[in-house]
């Protein structure tokens, strides 16, 4: 068995509201994916060491276009 993101494999959506206006924020993928142009490719095992969680869990960032604020949720991987 695989430790996997939910989220980045599309098997579950995270409703994440924004703390300053309320709107439904954006899901912009792992935040290793914008660390440079290449992190996106990289193992799994190698940037969750550098995504401040363990393997155990994908970092996600979160957007609001309405007031321009960002967060980071900690979304926990699930076995397949």
């Amino acid at each position: 068995m695989e430790l996997v993101c939910p989220l980045c494999n599309g098997l579950t959506k995270y409703l994440c509201r924004c703390h300053k206006c309320e709107s439904v924020m954006i899901d912009k993928g792992p935040i290793t994916d914008f660390l440079d142009e290449y992190s996106p490719y990289l193992p799994i095992g190698l940037t969750s060491m550098v995504d401040g969680a363990n393997s155990n869990f994908c970092v996600h960032l979160f957007y609001c276009e309405k007031c321009d604020h960002d967060k980071r949720v900690k979304i926990e991987r699930i076995k397949i």
